[in-house]
């Protein structure tokens, strides 16, 4: 019964810390444009060929 005081209150940090991780990378842009990345090793250009 004792490690049930300890894991739940652990389980609720880390439960907020990722919700509240999740919520600061959508509002700094991280999921603005999610086709572009995937698109660009197609259209890459050679100059990094030697």
């Amino acid at each position: 019964m004792n490690i049930i005081y300890f894991l739940l209150p652990l389980a609720l940090l880390l439960g907020g810390m990722f919700v509240a991780f999740f919520i600061w990378a959508t509002k700094s842009g991280q999921y603005d444009d999610l086709e572009t990345p995937a698109q660009r090793i197609l259209f890459d250009d050679d100059r990094n060929i030697k």
